[in-house]
Formats: C-alpha cells, structure tokens, sequence
C-alpha cells in the first residue's frame, strides 16, 4: 500500500518521547490521593518510533525485553501481532533506525558498555538473519540515505579511518558488502540526493563561519554558500528534491526566526515555503519516495505544524485531538479513517494526569520567557495556600522544553509539588535574537530568567518562597547549584574547567584577561576547586534530592529572599 494512501501518526500529546511494544505493560491501578509509584512515570514507554514499511504493508517499532529495547515488527493489517526480530539483551537498540528499500530489511545501531560508538547491522524480517553493515568496534555510523532507486542499498558515514572525520559507503543491507564512495579529509558534514551522489559538503572556517561547498560531477569542489556564525544554530540543510534540482534548507540567514526555503541548485534562488511569526521552523517532514515537502514544524508553546499541501492539511485536521496518553494511529487516506495502533504507557491509563499548562513570564527586561506550569492535585481547603515549587531547568543550554508527557513533571506534582520549567534566554526555537541575547550571560540574565521566574509564580500565590527548590542536570545542574549559593558571587571558571569551555562566542574568552572581565561564569561560592570536585558537589547535592523525594519529605529549599539552602520540611 502506498505511503500516500496510509500515514503513520503520532496522535497525541502527552507523549513526548514515541514508543510500543508486544510486551505486555503492567497497569497501576491508582486509588484517589495515592502516590504513584516513580517507576511508572519514569519507566521505559512500551512501544517507541513506530515506523510503516515503504509498501505500507509492515509497521516496525521498539519495545522492551526485559528492561532492554528491541526491534518488532507486526502486519499494518494486524498491528497486535507484532513479532522480535531483534535478541539484544545488554544495551538497547538505538532510538533511530531505518527501513531500507528491500521492504523487508531494517538498519539498526548497537553500541557497547555506552562508548557511544553506534555500529549499523541489517536484520531481515523474514528470516530474523543480521548482517554487519559497518566494522564491529571503534567506529561511530549512521545512515545518509535510503532511495527507492536503490532498494539493496544504502549510504553510511563511519570514522574507520580517521576517528575525527566520516568518510561515506555504499552498503548493500542484503550481503553486507561495502563500497567506498568519498574519503572524506575536510569536512564536517556531507548532502547527498536520491541518486546517491554526493552533493554538498559543510566546513568550518577560522571565523567560525561555516562554508558550504558544492561538488560537481567530475569531483571538484566549489563555494556553494556562506553561513555566518549567529545563523548555524538553526541551520539544516535538510534534502534534495527527487529530481535533484531543489535544495530543501532550515535557514535563518537575514531574519530572526528559522524558516523553511527552498533553493533553485541551477539559479541560486530561493523561496520560503515555510515560516512562523513567533518561532523557527526546526523540522521539515517529507514524502519518503517523491521528497515532496509535506509539513515544517515550529513549536512556540506547543507544536504548529504548517502544512505544504492540501492534502497534509486535511490529514493534520484529522489528527488533531487531545488524549490523555501519547498514542500511536494509522491513518487511511482514501476513507479518512483513523485506526489505533498502540499507547505508548498503557501504565498510565489509570494515573490521574495533571496538566502541563503553557505560561509565558516576563524577565526583569522585559523580555517573554516561555515556560510550563505542572500543578498538583489539591483539595478545595488548601486550594489557595502556596505549594512547595520545583523548578526544573533544562540542560545544553541550547535546548528547550516543551509541551507534552513529562515524568519529572507527573511525580513531582503527585507529590504535592508544583513543577515550573522556564525557556531562559539561550533556549533554542525562539529565534537568533533569543539565543543571542544568552551570549556572555551564564550566571548572569541567564540566571536571572530563572529567578524572575520564581518570583512570578510566589507573586501569583502558586509557590511558597520558603519551599522552593532547583532540579538539573548538565546546564541545569550549573543553575542549581547556582540556586543555592548568594546570585551576587561570580568567579572565573578560566583555569578550573574544561578547555572545551574556555573559548566561545557564547561565553566569550575565558582564557584572556579580557574575556574573564566581559564575560565572567559565575559559579557558586564557595567555589570547587576544580571541576570534578564540582561535580562531586553537585552529584551529593542531587543524590540528597533523589534521596528526599523518596521519602516524600524532603526538598531543596531557596529562596531569592534568602540565604537558606536546604532544608527538611
């Protein structure tokens, strides 16, 4: 069945991540006012990236075995009789995968004891046979592109020869065999088409520009493009058309916000097909044979998915509903029905769910941070006393949070907390200016986002300044430890941290004298002495959270009226 007439959807909302699996999930009944058990909220989901065969005929997905995610796969027709076609009992199978073009091969990743170096082998379904498709160890792989034009084969970058660049393969996901294509000695990405040539090649230049070079038949490289270094945070260069004539491109080149473009490979002109007032288009679905652009994404509180054609607008139409548990449905576009396919926690049918509520909170500057808002479940008495508040702060920094299903969010609120994640300045998806507005702030407005942020919810009787704690990991856990020491202190981190951290344009140069005075990274006084005391510091702080929300009686308490770090309540 073609790809036009079924269309795999993600219906949902709740559910951010995507999952599924034959293995029965164990429901929790929940009596009202009970505490949930934090296993439910944080276990893996039971069915994940559910994917429908190139002939419509076969959906694959991962599950767990034993604590351990696998590949499945079951008929479109009869979605419940799915079927292992993966024996993995170590390490999970990675998130991503990929049907090849055979209609009866997926592409897998494997890595070992978590080097993070992820191995590509083929299993036919049929048969359940597993074919290595790159060098068993020491080499980090992934997938470049699948073409109906070449149904046996795909494209594979891996780093055999030289750890700090990928060259690129054709690989015949039947027998194994693998054929160089490019050696590749400068560059940090390459862009190929349907037809398997190598188009474009991306490199960083002294400046910290990037250039992007165009690769013409005969081999030679020339300049294709420049992207200046405030605009590649958003840059994607996502595909080419079918016939190979039209770059698709994520592009935030003379604007503020990333937009979807199309650009003309024989003039050089482009057209935006795709963009959004408020935040940047950050993904681009296409057809899988014809790569027509069917829908770009922007997400400003949830999710707008802006539709290219009229039939993925009447799709979209279909789908689009409010469920309380992340689900996963086959759309059948001649009749319009709508089957289901598979929730992705059966566990949480019966949790009562709060909802995650977008709010947008003002910083001392003025300028709009977009957060969410978790509430616990309250009886009428106390409906209006202000609660023990959470604040959960993301990591990269450049990342985000987002509307939908979140564990930390669910158990905190089931424990009688309310859960505050703030978009600070630096979040990415809100354009360049936003970002920009982070550089040379870590410890500064950056932090300040996030105290503003605590003072709106107490002016708003939502939390109790007294009981409010800080929760993170990577940047987030800088900003609370940061949390628990007096905001005015700063320090250079120039000789203590990383040299990774030392030079950037976000944070400026830390290892001159002039960079530690524009650009100072604040750090909690008093200060560790190197960065792995540091973390130690943190890892105590963050065992004595997991420690108290065990026990439901504990919790990080600051204020940014006081001084008080933590305390038992």
């Amino acid at each position: 069945m073609s790809s036009r007439r079924r269309f795999l959807a993600r219906t949902a909302t709740l559910g951010a991540g995507f999952s599924l699996p034959p293995v029965a999930s164990t429901a929790f009944s929940q009596p009202a006012g009970a505490l949930v058990p934090r296993r439910v909220y944080f276990v893996q989901s039971d069915y994940a990236n559910v994917q429908l065969s190139p002939d419509g005929e076969q959906l694959a997905y991962l599950a767990p075995v034993n604590g351990v995610r696998n590949l499945f796969v079951a008929p479109a027709a009869a979605p419940q009789k799915g079927r292992q076609v993966t024996r993995v009992t170590d390490r999970d199978v990675r998130f991503s995968y990929a049907w090849a073009h055979t209609g009866r091969h997926l592409v897998f990743f494997q890595e070992r004891d978590g080097d993070e170096n992820w191995r590509a082998s083929s299993v036919d379904i049929a048969t359940g046979a597993i074919k290595a498709l790159t060098p068993e160890r020491g080499v980090r792989s992934w997938v470049q592109e699948t073409s109906h034009l070449y149904p046996d084969e795909i494209l594979v970058n891996h780093n055999e020869r030289d750890r700090s660049y990928f060259d690129l393969y054709r690989v015949n996901v039947v027998s194994g065999a693998s054929t160089l294509v490019y050696e590749n000695r400068e560059f940090a990405w390459l862009v190929t088409d349907s037809a398997f040539r190598l188009r474009l090649g991306g490199r960083y230049a002294a400046d910290g520009s990037a250039e992007i070079l165009e690769r013409s038949a005969e081999g030679a490289w020339k300049p294709f493009l420049t992207v200046p270094i405030g605009d590649l945070d958003a840059l994607n260069l996502v595909d080419f058309s079918e016939d190979g004539k039209t770059l698709y491109m994520i592009d935030t080149r003379g604007r503020d916000k990333a937009a979807l473009v199309a650009i003309d490979m024989a003039t050089r002109r482009s057209s935006v097909l795709a963009q959004d007032a408020e935040a940047d288009i950050v993904r681009l679905d296409l057809d899988r044979r014809t790569r027509r652009p069917l829908a770009a994404l922007a997400v400003k509180d949830r999710s707008r998915w802006h539709a290219l054609d009229a039939g993925t607008r009447q799709d979209l139409e279909r789908l689009e509903r409010d469920t309380q548990s992340g689900e996963f449905a086959l759309l059948d576009r001649p009749s319009g029905r709508i089957e289901p396919l598979y929730k992705l926690r059966a566990a949480l049918d019966s949790v009562g769910l709060r909802p995650m509520e977008p709010v947008v909170i003002r910083a001392r500057d003025g300028l709009e941070l977009n957060s969410y808002l978790t509430l616990p479940s309250r009886g009428a008495q106390a409906a209006q006393a202000p609660l023990p508040m959470v604040l959960a702060i993301h990591g990269g920094p450049y990342w985000r949070d987002s509307w939908g299903f979140s564990g930390t969010h669910q158990f905190l609120a089931n424990r009688g907390y309310a859960v505050l994640s703030v978009n600070f300045r630096g979040s990415t998806g809100f354009g360049k200016r936003f970002v920009t507005a982070a550089d040379k702030e870590w410890g500064g407005r950056m932090h300040d986002d996030l105290i503003d942020a605590v003072d709106w919810a107490v002016a708003r009787g939502i939390a109790d300044p007294k009981r409010v704690g800080f929760l993170g990991a990577s940047y987030g856990g800088y900003s609370a430890l940061m949390a628990a020491s007096p905001a005015s202190s700063t320090s250079s981190a120039s000789r203590t941290c990383s040299p990774s951290w030392r030079r950037s344009r976000r944070t400026g140069d830390r290892g001159s004298a002039s960079g530690r005075i524009a650009s100072p990274i604040r750090i909690p006084r008093p200060a560790a002495p190197s960065c792995a005391s540091a973390r130690r510091s943190f890892t105590s702080t963050a065992q004595r959270a997991r420690s108290s929300s065990r026990r439901a009686r504990g919790t990080c308490a600051w204020s940014p009226r006081s001084r008080s770090r933590w305390s038992r309540r």
